[in-house]
């Protein structure tokens, strides 16, 4: 098994506001918007170098949706900031019409996604957006799973034409990617080979995935591990190989599982390869206030809840 390292933990939400201040850097086309929430998207850096190219638009978050794809057609690059839960489900329909059906090239920015939002509560902590996103004829959804790799996710989607969400956090989560591994718009990363099951994991739960597999592997259970921080467009080459190897498969995400990243996995079994499947995800429910950790335990989000479902799920193929 492929050893990684937690070199440190660090926030998701981090990652963004240092991919942007480098994109503030180096390309002048791009702008920031924020809805009252600043420190909560650590975009402070960007608009201290650059405050020509900020708009503070205040709790106005429909405002801030269509000024961003009007910023669009002068040609700049706009970039919007407040948590998931106000980025998608309250400004749906001017998504969906101004950007989306107009194909403007806005990046939607969000943090606090999923119930590690923590104590704020099952009212900010949103577990439907990334179905509400992929939905979107036109709409890219990315979920990267740590710093490093949300701030190049960060940077990527500067130079990708057309309008993408993308969802990060507010919890310190390991940071054990590199920026060597580099970030492709679309395409997975094979994290660990294995023989006896797929882990598909995004975000948060890519981490816990990897913590899984290394438990499994003591059971002499050998689990492959996939990266999956674009939901859409899936990297169906890369699943479907994977999971011809396997025979099965475990889907891992902080959302959800009506609408979320596993429902597309299933998707894509049924059409080409059906198989069996389980999932690690919210069941249809809200969340509730607590700490990050006290959720992940409560709703089976972590690597014990993802190491019983492989057994289930091998057990099944049998």
């Amino acid at each position: 098994m492929k050893q990684y390292t937690n070199q440190g933990s660090n926030d998701t939400r981090s990652g963004f506001g240092d991919g942007l201040t480098e994109l503030g850097r180096t390309n002048p086309k791009v702008v920031a918007l924020c809805a009252d929430l600043i420190g909560s998207l650590k975009m402070q850096t960007f608009i201290d170098e650059n405050p020509d190219r900020f708009f503070q638009v205040g709790i106005a978050e429909a405002n801030m949706m269509g000024i961003a794809a009007g910023l669009t057609i002068g040609g700049k690059i706009p970039f919007t900031g407040t948590f998931a839960n106000f980025s998608t489900g309250r400004v749906y329909d001017q998504i969906r019409q101004s950007i989306a059906y107009s194909g403007k090239n806005v990046k939607i920015c969000a943090s606090h996604a999923g119930v590690t939002l923590g104590e704020d509560g099952a009212t900010h902590q949103i577990l439907e957006d990334i179905g509400l996103m992929k939905m979107l004829p036109g709409m890219t959804v990315i979920n990267p799973c740590d710093y490093n790799q949300t701030k190049a996710a960060t940077i990527a989607i500067a130079d990708y034409e057309g309008p993408v969400y993308l969802r990060f956090g507010r919890p310190k989560v390991a940071n054990f990617t590199t920026p060597e591994m580099g970030f492709e718009i679309g395409k997975g990363i094979l994290l660990n080979p294995g023989t006896d099951v797929t882990i598909v994991a995004t975000g948060h739960l890519v981490w816990e995935a990897l913590l899984a597999a290394e438990a499994l592997e003591k059971d002499n259970i050998s689990a492959e591990v996939i990266n999956i921080h674009t939901i859409k467009p899936l990297d169906k080459d890369l699943l479907l190989t994977s999971i011809a190897k396997t025979g099965c498969v475990v889907t891992a995400e902080e959302h959800n599982y009506l609408g979320g990243m596993g429902e597309s996995i299933a998707g894509l079994l049924a059409v080409h390869s059906p198989t069996p499947i389980e999932f690690v995800a919210t069941m249809d429910t809200f969340g509730e206030s607590g700490t990050p950790e006290q959720l992940m335990e409560k709703y089976g989000l972590n690597a014990a809840a993802i190491a019983a479902k492989a057994k289930k799920v091998i057990h099944r193929k049998k």
